[in-house]
């Protein structure tokens, strides 16, 4: 696509986007009165309106229902996580009765591999990329630990080449192969939070199966930011949260997958609890686990439902959208428009002030940038929030940029481009 840089043709973009509409749906931060240009959903995504109001309408059901709000009411609250199940499904690419609402990512990490990462003396390693979250790094270390291995022996970790910041597919499979007999889980990110990479998921799943080891993966950049299909790949589980781009907010309630080939597996191991006993006899409250079919049965305590609701209401914003395609579209032409401007702004200085790790291919990346800032990073992203634009940094010297299609705009990256070739000049 030939872009161009200045603002007539950024509006021109958004007044023939499809979709400029569903930035009304949301409520923009402000500084000095005026909003910022939020490039930040990444880390947390903006408020819905209509947040106020379904939290509103639960605390009437609970003012004027109290313990009857969970069989009476609207949306009993005894089954109201089917109601989200439905439009959870095709944002990760799963049938309703794979995926489920519950806890939080890292809890549903844990909870998860307490039934699928299955080690034996001789078959005992994880598999996953280097730098991947603190979060899953600490959850994968202790699960180690606790059976009873050493993380130093027993977690086998990809890196990138030297002078390469992103992995290559073939160096995830090949490591796979190579470490075959002694790898139980293959666990990756679906996305690289630092870096932006959407690794190739089909692949790594296929190389996992080839040698008999589960396949897992954090989708907590993925979910709702690139088109995934958990069911069709073939993936064994997966979890993610509802914060980032999916809008549910801060500490939002997370979601989990598991593939319906494992449905009928007595054999698994998991921490139960009541709410995944089997619903029909549930109330029975008799000794002995019998786990309700599908993903429902990783259930282990009740609905949470104020952080549910929040959920419910920005799903239906995604059906609003039509799901991942129509956003994943959008998401494409918006980030290979941020990558153009920050060229722009490197032509224009005569240098490469801003290197971009995120890779190029749109198969390869979702709505993230990461650049590294080579001098005084850190004073110029303080220039840009100062200035109204929202990013985020990571240490030593990135600037994370995320356009998010839901509620970016064409014309709020132009604006980003302009601003840092100004900072970038201000700051020589």
């Amino acid at each position: 696509m030939n872009f161009e840089n200045n603002l007539a043709y950024a509006q021109a973009l958004d007044s023939n986007d499809p979709l400029r509409e569903l930035r009304e749906e949301y409520l923009f931060p402000k500084q000095n009165g005026k909003p910022f240009i939020y490039l930040c959903g990444n880390s947390l995504g903006l408020q819905p309106k209509v947040a106020k109001e379904v939290l509103n309408n639960q605390l009437s059901n609970w003012e004027n229902l109290a313990v009857e709000g969970w069989f009476e009411g609207e949306s009993p609250w005894m089954f109201y996580h089917k109601e989200l199940k439905k439009l959870m499904a095709p944002i990760v690419g799963a049938s309703p009765e794979e995926v489920c609402p519950m806890n939080t990512l890292t809890v549903n990490l844990h909870l998860l591999m307490v039934s699928f990462y299955k080690p034996t003396a001789k078959k005992f390693k994880i598999i996953m990329e280097s730098g991947a979250f603190p979060s899953d790094q600490y959850a994968i270390e202790s699960q180690v630990r606790f059976r009873g291995f050493n993380p130093a022996d027993a977690i086998i970790e990809v890196k990138p080449r030297e002078g390469e910041y992103t992995l290559r597919t073939e160096d995830i499979v090949n490591s796979i192969v190579e470490n075959g007999d002694e790898i139980a889980l293959v666990l990756f990110g679906g996305i690289n939070y630092f870096t932006g990479q959407w690794f190739d998921m089909p692949a790594i799943t296929k190389a996992g199966h080839s040698i008999g080891a589960v396949v897992g993966f954090d989708l907590a950049h993925a979910a709702g930011n690139v088109p995934v299909q958990l069911h069709d790949w073939d993936i064994d589980f997966a979890c993610w949260c509802s914060y980032k781009y999916q809008n549910a907010g801060p500490g939002g309630i997370g979601g989990i997958f598991v593939h319906q080939k494992h449905f009928s597996d007595s054999s698994l191991n998991r921490f139960a609890g009541w709410w995944g006993y089997k619903e029909k006899e549930r109330f029975k409250m008799e000794k002995g686990f019998i786990p309700e079919l599908g993903a429902d049965g990783w259930q282990v305590s009740c609905t949470q439902v104020m952080p549910m609701a929040l959920y419910h209401a920005s799903l239906k914003l995604f059906k609003k959208a039509g799901f991942m395609t129509a956003l994943r579209n959008k998401s494409i032409t918006l980030t290979e428009y941020l990558f153009y401007v920050i060229d722009q702004v490197n032509i224009k200085l005569g240098k490469e002030q801003y290197k971009i790790i995120t890779p190029r291919n749109e198969n390869d990346r979702g709505a993230q940038v990461s650049i590294i800032a080579k001098e005084n990073g850190k004073q110029i992203f303080d220039a840009l929030v100062a200035e109204n634009i929202l990013g985020d940094w990571r240490e030593p010297n990135v600037i994370r940029l995320s356009p998010v299609p839901m509620y970016n705009s064409f014309e709020d990256v132009f604006r980003t481009g302009k601003l840092l070739l100004n900072l970038s000049k201000a700051e020589k």
